[in-house]
């Protein structure tokens, strides 16, 4: 159904002067005449009388009259809900991170882009790190934190990075471990231990591995998984030796473990990374920010 007939129609029924109502739209006489005769012949009714160059609403289209001043309110009404969705959907921000982000530089200027912004609705949460490239490119996410290895490198001409943030692979062990009596390790002093390991699904655990058989460390991993703290624990409790990046964990709880640097230091980046080319606004915002900050 053409509302802009409707309107016509509602117009005419307020002004009962085709003149009038031609000014009111912006149109010509005669296209008000074959909107409201377009009507009455869509409907089967006639809804004006014109009766010695007077017009005025039949009974039928004085009854048909509030129903449509009320469809043209809720189409106005549905409109601005609509435009209402599209804004807030512009204003909406989604980033996710690695589990250990609140580590990082990054967490804090998050937040402080949200004080600076209270307006934007952000949406944050975290994932596994092998996951968080899937979730950017299936548009899940606007941007992510993440852990780059591989001297820093993504994807050339797909994404854009931002974030000068580095870290550094520590050997994580007992205090009274001999090893942990050192300034600083090199790989091959931990080749005789047992290792607990962060697994595949949070990117340490192929770096981890392949250092290793760089070295001709064929490792004996007791444990994989995904638990930080699970870790922890077990090396509290002296069960073997781990290898972490320096800003993965927090000893506070665990006095009893301690962190050895490894040299030389293998480093990773952490990094803010989008899509290539306009997203948003808001996206386009947030990126501003961190690049001013």
């Amino acid at each position: 159904m053409d509302t802009r007939k409707l309107a016509t129609f509602v117009d005419l029924a307020q002004t009962c002067n085709y003149s009038q109502t031609a000014e009111n739209i912006f149109a010509t006489q005669a296209t008000v005449s074959k909107q409201i005769m377009a009507l009455e012949k869509e409907w089967g009714v006639t809804l004006f009388a014109r009766v010695h160059r007077t017009v005025s609403l039949t009974q039928a289209g004085t009854t048909i009259l509030p129903l449509v001043k009320a469809l043209l309110q809720n189409e106005q009404t549905l409109l601005q809900t609509i435009d209402q969705q599209v804004h807030q959907a512009d204003r909406t921000l989604v980033i996710k991170g690695i589990p250990t982000i609140s580590h990082y530089q990054a967490f804090q200027l998050i937040f402080e882009f949200t004080k600076q912004y209270p307006d934007i609705n952000l949406k944050f949460s975290e994932a596994e790190t092998s996951q968080l490239m899937t979730i950017l490119d299936d548009g899940q996410a606007d941007i992510v934190f993440t852990r780059l290895f591989d001297q820093f490198t993504v994807k050339q001409g797909l994404y854009d990075v931002l974030g000068e943030e580095e870290d550094y692979f520590v050997a994580l062990m007992a205090k009274d471990n001999p090893l942990a009596q050192f300034q600083s390790l090199q790989i091959n002093d931990l080749a005789n231990e047992a290792f607990l390991l962060l697994d595949g699904a949070t990117h340490f655990f192929d770096p981890v591995v392949s250092t290793l058989k760089q070295a001709e460390i064929e490792p004996n991993i007791i444990y994989q998984g995904r638990r930080v703290d699970l870790i922890l624990e077990m090396l509290n409790q002296k069960m073997g030796v781990s290898v972490m990046m320096n800003h993965a964990f927090d000893l506070t709880e665990y006095p009893n473990v301690v962190a050895v640097p490894i040299e030389p230091k293998q480093y990773s980046r952490l990094a803010f990374v989008k899509r290539q080319g306009h997203q948003s606004a808001t996206v386009d915002l947030f990126w501003q920010f961190i690049q001013q900050t």
